[in-house]
């Protein structure tokens, strides 16, 4: 394998998670803007005349299931190529973040996730990143948890589903979009401890 398709390939899973951050960010314009005002509109329509889809939340949907698999890929990619760099260390997480808490967020405002779930998944993560910004003053980047990594995982499966109206389970009347809601805020809350108990040294760390 010649040397320019090495380089290539270790500089993929950076160029994954920036792609994940545009995603995001189109994600968030799609669902804020206010197409009504330059006469846009997104078609709803029926599923076994009882599940509503709505357009503009499976075009949203077919994004984030990408920006979802890219997350799994910068991580396998720069394990295979030995390339795991302090910038997707860091940016990986907060790439992380913005998909799904700005996600979290838009559709609690909408009335689809009960609120209390962003506010406990969005005050961990500043706490997290409060832990990481002391940590980073002090040399060490902070990499994700695995117990991060499956609330992650949990909160876009959530997600995914909620999205496309909890197709298939909502067929049959299953709430999986909601279990996997909760358990991905279970799941925080504890990997935040794990957080804590890990880098708090650097917390109460005396600076000179």
């Amino acid at each position: 394998m010649s040397r320019g398709v090495v380089m290539k390939n270790k500089n993929l899973p950076n160029r994954l998670t920036n792609s994940r951050l545009v995603m995001s960010i189109i994600i968030i314009i799609i669902l804020v803007f206010p197409f009504d005002m330059i006469n846009v509109s997104f078609k709803k329509f029926l599923v076994n005349n009882t599940l509503i889809m709505d357009t503009r939340m499976i075009i949203v949907g077919v994004l984030f299931i990408l920006s979802s698999i890219t997350d799994f890929l910068d991580g396998h990619l720069a394990r295979k190529y030995n390339n795991v760099s302090d910038y997707g260390k860091l940016m990986d997480p907060i790439a992380d973040k913005l998909s799904v808490n700005s996600l979290l967020i838009i559709l609690s405002a909408y009335g689809y996730i009960h609120p209390i779930i962003p506010v406990i998944v969005v005050m961990r993560d500043m706490i997290v990143n409060t832990i990481r910004l002391f940590a980073n003053t002090n040399g060490e980047v902070v990499p994700a948890g695995y117990t991060g990594k499956f609330k992650t995982a949990f909160l876009m499966i959530g997600l995914t589903l909620k999205l496309f109206g909890n197709l298939p389970f909502g067929l049959i009347n299953i709430a999986a979009d909601d279990f996997f809601l909760i358990a991905g805020t279970i799941l925080s809350l504890i990997s935040g401890v794990e957080y804590y108990e890990a880098y708090k040294k650097y917390l109460f760390k005396k600076q000179d």
